[in-house]
C-alpha cells in the first residue's frame, strides 16, 4: 500500500507542479500515448523521452545512494526492478507480465486521456491520473513490480541481478499498450481533435 501511494501521489503532486509547464510527461509510453491519441505533436516526442530516461537514471542513482545508507543494503539481491519468472515477486511467467502491463497501461492511458478531455471537470485530472496509478500498483506489484513506465523501469535496472536483460519488456509491453489507449480513444469516446487544436495547445504552455 505504502509503495503504491508513493508512486500514485508522487505523480498526482508533480502533476499539479509542473503540468501547466510540460504537460506533465513523466513517462516515455504516456507520451507515445497521448501523441498517438493526438494530444501531443510527434516532433517533440523523442525530446521528451530522451530527458524522462536521463532524468529516472538520475533518480535511480539518488535512490541507490540513499538505500545504500542502510546498513546490509545489496542493491543486486532486490532494488524493486521489474521482472518476469524468477524476478517476478510472485513467480508469472513472461506472458502473463506482458498482458499485465500492456493492459494496465492502455487503462493508465484511457485515465489520463479521459481526465484531461475537453468534456471533462478542470482542474480535477492530476487526481485521477495519481489515484489511478496507485490502484495499477496495488494490482500489479506482486506480478511484475509494476512498471506501466518503461522510465521508471529502467531507472533501477541496471542496479539489480538479472533486471537488464529483462527490461526490454517493461520498453515493449507499457508502449504497446499506451499506443492500443491512444489509438482508440478517439474511436470509443466520439472525442475530435484537429491538429490546430494541439499546436494551440501547445503553444499555450
Amino acid at each position: 500500500m505504502g509503495v503504491a501511494l508513493a508512486f500514485g501521489l508522487t505523480v498526482l503532486t508533480m502533476a499539479y507542479a509542473v503540468g501547466h509547464v510540460s504537460g506533465g510527461h513523466f513517462n516515455p509510453a504516456v507520451t507515445l500515448g497521448v501523441a498517438a491519441g493526438r494530444r501531443f505533436p510527434w516532433k517533440d516526442v523523442p525530446a521528451y523521452i530522451g530527458t524522462q530516461v536521463v532524468a529516472g537514471l538520475l533518480a535511480g542513482v539518488v535512490l541507490y545512494v540513499i538505500a545504500g545508507g542502510k546498513e546490509g543494503f545489496d542493491a543486486a539481491a532486490g532494488f524493486a526492478a521489474n521482472g518476469y519468472g524468477d524476478s517476478s515477486p510472485g513467480g508469472y511467467t513472461l506472458a502473463a507480465v506482458l498482458l499485465t502491463e500492456v493492459v494496465l497501461t492502455a487503462f493508465f492511458l484511457y485515465i489520463i486521456l479521459g481526465a484531461t478531455d475537453g468534456r471533462a471537470p478542470v482542474g480535477f485530472a492530476p487526481i485521477a491520473i495519481g489515484l489511478g496509478l496507485t490502484l495499477i500498483h496495488l494490482i500489479s506489484i506482486p506480478i511484475s513490480n509494476t512498471s506501466v513506465n518503461p522510465a521508471r523501469s529502467t531507472a533501477v535496472a541496471f542496479f539489480q541481478d538479472g533486471a537488464a536483460g529483462q527490461l526490454w519488456a517493461f520498453w515493449v509491453a507499457p508502449i504497446v499498450g499506451a499506443l492500443i489507449a491512444g489509438a482508440t480513444y478517439a474511436v470509443i469516446t466520439g472525442e475530435h481533435r484537429a491538429d490546430e487544436d494541439i499546436e494551440g495547445e501547445v503553444a499555450a504552455r
